[in-house]
């Protein structure tokens, strides 16, 4: 699903670095940044599910289920870990 969704803009690695960025006015998430790590995870599922303002990130609730999201959100964590003290 990470793959299919959210690597173009996130890069495969979640470093923010996608193919996709080029088209790109704002900058997508670094999942690895302090910035991105100290967001819990219902931050991190509220921005998949209803996007994040004045971003190019959109909103997936219409397009992915919340047990798929929690899925991605998983294996964003995997590249990732919380790191509540950045």
């Amino acid at each position: 699903l990470y793959e299919r969704h959210c690597a173009g803009c996130h890069g495969t690695a979640g470093d923010g670095l996608g193919p996709d960025i080029k088209d790109l006015i704002v900058p997508p998430a670094n999942f690895r940044s302090a910035k991105s790590r100290i967001k819990t995870d219902m931050d991190l599922y509220l921005a998949i599910k209803h996007g994040v303002l004045f971003s190019p990130m959109h909103g997936w609730a219409d397009r992915l289920s919340d047990q798929e999201i929690w899925d991605i959100l998983s294996y964003i964590r995997s590249l990732a870990p919380f790191d509540p003290i950045g």
